[in-house]
């Protein structure tokens, strides 16, 4: 456990060293359709 969290802070700390702004690159409705298609697949499944 103490080296994963040694992992995460070395690659926050790299990814804060040179930060890139977030931008979204689907609309709202294309990311509501990906999540209602997830819906539909998985609802069906036998567990």
């Amino acid at each position: 456990a103490y080296a994963l969290k040694i992992a995460i802070r070395r690659y926050i700390e790299a990814s804060n060293a040179d930060p890139k702004p977030f931008v979204w690159t689907k609309t709202a409705d294309d990311i509501l359709d990906s999540v209602k298609r997830f819906c539909q697949r998985t609802s069906n499944s036998p567990h």
